[in-house]
């Protein structure tokens, strides 16, 4: 008989998590490395920021909510990091704003920090 610690599979699924967000992450990094060749009026801009926002919209829901187990510091800090990758984003896909490789910079950052 097998028996499952359910520290165990908590402590998996924490895993499998991270590595998804590293992959999602991962993705993002390719993108905008794609838009800073291409240039920050190009459509590959336009797909990497998009795809960006909604990651981070993803992420910042995930922190703001009750059952999130970082400390609160913690949180804090990423939602406001969040909110700065949302807010030059959306620059950037109006126009405003060339700021892709700050954005790029910081993904990369927290990515690995995930590690």
């Amino acid at each position: 008989m097998i028996q499952v610690n359910y520290a165990e599979i908590e402590a998996d699924a924490l895993a499998s998590s991270r590595e998804r967000e590293q992959q999602l992450l991962d993705q993002s990094i390719a993108l905008m490395q794609r838009a800073i060749e291409q240039g920050p009026q190009s459509m590959a801009a336009v797909e990497a920021m998009h795809f960006t926002v909604r990651i981070w919209t993803h992420l910042l829901n995930d922190l703001a909510g009750p059952e999130n187990e970082l400390s609160d510091e913690l949180r804090a800090g990423l939602i406001s990091i969040g909110i700065w990758i949302l807010r030059e984003a959306e620059a950037v896909r109006q126009g405003d704003s060339d700021n892709i490789g700050e954005i790029l910079d910081i993904t990369r950052i927290i990515r690995d920090g995930l590690q």
